[in-house]
């Protein structure tokens, strides 16, 4: 009983051993091992919050709105710092400690970290403007495109259609070109171009190409967005239409399986029709022995 008596001593003299001090505050095992205990309380607290934030967005719309999603995400960081504050005053950094940290931070972001606090504050403002929500499908001046499946402070997540996750930093969204395809209206408007050899019966063109896009699920067929072939332009070797059609959230987030599926239509709607697909013609002209191809395409 006396050596456990013992060991328990020695063990809380060690762990009340002090380090060093930080102003009337000494450091010890102790109080780091609070410290590290109380970060702890902190993570899982803000995740928590987080997670029942999301459950009752959830609930309350059928949806999981972007309001919700922002007030998740920030509710946790701000679970984050409170916490950070408490525990850097718990190891006796005061209100001038924390503005000697300041000043320390404003420096590091002289020398090279304002790559990262432009990300943090434009997390801030896509999560308060939520002119991008989880969910968009976005178009991004990188050349980046694809579905965005997370934003978080410092990044987006955007997944593509081969379903490639792509880390984006905020700030592109904020000093880029940004199109977002499904900001507003649900439904998008296509233009699918196509040719068919000259002499072609255009009414029998505009037939076959909205046959097509009727046999293309997630085309829009209501009153004043119906699917329509236009004749946009007389080519060197062929009349140029443009099959016109509206889609719905389901052929907006895949564009180019999208025209895919519609090229393959509207080509099995012209061999039905027996129309001719043309194929570019050159006129070669022998002159003098030689042989010369001449640059002129002739229908």
């Amino acid at each position: 009983m006396e050596t456990l008596q013992m060991i328990y001593q020695t063990l809380e003299e060690m762990a009340l051993m002090p380090w060093f001090a930080i102003a009337d505050t000494q450091i010890n095992l102790f109080r780091v091992l609070g410290l590290f205990l109380i970060l702890f309380i902190v993570w899982r607290s803000g995740n928590a919050i987080e997670s029942t934030l999301a459950r009752i967005g959830r609930s309350h719309d059928k949806e999981f709105s972007p309001g919700w999603y922002a007030l998740s995400r920030i509710s946790r960081y701000v679970v984050w710092i409170i916490g950070l504050s408490i525990g850097l005053s718990y190891l006796g950094f005061s209100m001038s400690s924390f503005a000697l940290i300041a000043g320390a931070i404003g420096i590091g972001v002289g020398f090279g970290l304002q790559s990262i606090i432009s990300n943090f504050v434009s997390g801030i403002v896509i999560l308060i403007e939520k002119i991008i929500k989880v969910g968009d499908f976005v178009d991004l001046q990188s050349g980046v495109m694809g579905r965005v499946t997370e934003i978080n402070l410092r990044y987006t997540r955007v997944t593509t259609a081969d379903l490639i996750d792509i880390i984006v930093p905020n700030s592109e969204f904020i000093s880029g070109r940004v199109i977002n395809w499904t900001l507003g209206e649900r439904l998008r408007r296509l233009h699918v171009p196509f040719s068919v050899a000259y002499g072609t019966d255009k009414d029998l063109v505009r037939e076959a190409a909205i046959a097509a896009a009727a046999s293309v699920p997630g085309t829009e067929h209501t009153a004043g967005r119906e699917p329509e072939a236009w004749l946009v332009k007389f080519g060197d070797s062929s009349l140029d239409f443009e099959l016109v059609v509206w889609v719905g959230p389901e052929l907006i987030v895949a564009p180019g399986k999208t025209q895919a599926k519609y090229l393959w239509a509207i080509e099995d709607e012209l061999k039905k029709r027996k129309i001719e697909i043309p194929f570019p013609q050159r006129d070669l002209h022998i002159r003098s022995g030689t042989l010369a191809v001449s640059l002129n395409q002739n229908p």
